[in-house]
């Protein structure tokens, strides 16, 4: 079984005040058939009548019923005959406390096959994007740093789209390690530190918007676009490959892998793609389509299991699987699962247990087909928010590796 970090600390998590849930087993992972048993814990006066659940996949009932407190402890105890996740949920008020729970994970399958022109597909893309140059336009802007120097760029990308983002590197003019920067879901501003922080550390990085739009302008222009022209962008186009929304973003992320491995300044030697949630999920698409990326670190990726349904569990954000069939069918060609298939470098993953948005099920499916290096920060008691130190933790020994030319810490 592949290594895992385990979050040990910090696997209470209080999501309402009054009540935590706790594993029997720190690491939240068992076998099939075995009991796994939450306890949950009230702070105050225990409630009474309080109701559970827990569903395999996030779906599927398995067990239900009221909490019984003894002393302000309760347990929740249920089994899984085969692999997959369990979630406990508890409904507070307008909240929930949730529990969770990995059986025989190494062997959670993918819930479609990869559709069998998908490489066709890509390699086509690929090719609409080498017609048009790039033709990259870097300005100068103020760093905050003198021993960092930082533009804005642009380049060019298919059908008339563009890509922004800002490139910053150390003041010096030595070659410098690689990192592409992809960016979580939302329409917001890019934040000059993401870019700058890195480079202080001697990284050249480029940090790329996920959408066509400036990177630098007031919280109202990007609340107007959210309403506006890109409102509810990942439905946009979803009925079909060729118009789905996130067709220019993965080829944004492969044109700027592109670009970073074109400069005189990069080392040759580390080009590392990060990102979280959707940025993980770009960050798995660029390693599994440039083969110049040679480190990809992805917490909480999205975009993995887009048809979950077929197999009774909750898909990863952005939920494309709708009751249209021509979704369904498009989603496969962005399925991060198909693109972990050809990723050749190591990667690094980080995972919740209790992650309603980019849930465990689909994440273990799309780790499981990585076939090359690869390390899994389990944290059992995280949601998608957090907590994710121990990931951080791991990420920042990544890092500090890969700049170095070191070996990657793998355990």
């Amino acid at each position: 079984m592949p290594r895992i970090v385990a979050l040990l600390a910090l696997i209470t998590v209080a999501i309402a005040a009054d009540l935590s849930v706790v594993p029997d087993r720190a690491d939240g992972v068992y076998q099939p058939g075995e009991a796994v048993t939450w306890t949950v814990t009230a702070t105050g006066e225990a409630p009474t009548g309080q109701r559970f659940s827990v569903r395999s996949g996030g779906v599927v009932e398995v067990v239900s019923g009221a909490l019984t407190f003894a002393d302000g402890k309760a347990t929740v105890t249920a089994r899984l005959d085969q692999p997959g996740t369990l979630l406990l949920e508890i409904p507070v008020g307008a909240k929930r406390v949730l529990g969770g729970a990995a059986v025989a994970w190494e062997r959670i399958p993918v819930s479609a096959p990869e559709p069998a022109d998908f490489s066709a597909f890509w390699q086509a893309k690929l090719a609409e994007l080498a017609a048009v140059p790039a033709n990259p336009v870097m300005t100068p802007v103020e760093s905050g740093n003198p021993a960092v120097k930082l533009w804005t760029i642009t380049m060019a990308n298919i059908r008339g789209t563009q890509i922004r983002g800002y490139l910053a590197r150390p003041a010096n003019d030595a070659p410098c390690p690689a990192m592409l920067v992809v960016q979580y879901a939302g329409v917001y501003a890019l934040d000059k530190a993401w870019s700058v922080g890195p480079a202080a550390q001697g990284w050249l990085v480029l940090n790329i918007n996920a959408h066509d739009l400036p990177v630098d302008q007031p919280k109202d222009f990007y609340a107007q676009q959210n309403v506006g022209a890109i409102k509810n962008y990942p439905a946009i186009g979803r009925e079909d490959r060729d118009t789905s929304y996130f067709l220019r973003m993965y080829l944004s992320c492969y044109r700027g892998a592109e670009y970073l491995a074109t400069r005189p300044d990069w080392n040759r030697t580390t080009l590392l793609v990060q990102g979280g949630s959707q940025g993980g999920l770009q960050a798995i698409v660029t390693a599994g389509l440039h083969p110049a990326i040679t480190v990809a670190t992805a917490n909480v990726p999205a975009g993995c299991d887009h048809t979950g349904a077929a197999l009774k569990r909750t898909p990863g954000w952005p939920r494309w699987t709708t009751d249209d069939p021509r979704t369904v069918t498009a989603s496969t060609y962005y399925d991060v699962v198909n693109f972990a298939r050809r990723v050749r470098c190591p990667v690094l993953v980080g995972m919740g247990l209790i992650d309603t948005v980019c849930p465990p099920g689909g994440v273990f499916a799309m780790y499981n087909q990585l076939t090359g290096a690869k390390r899994l920060v389990l944290m059992p008691g995280a949601d998608h928010g957090g907590p994710h130190g121990p990931y951080y933790g791991v990420l920042n020994a990544w890092w500090t590796a890969a700049r170095d030319g070191k070996p990657l810490p793998m355990r």
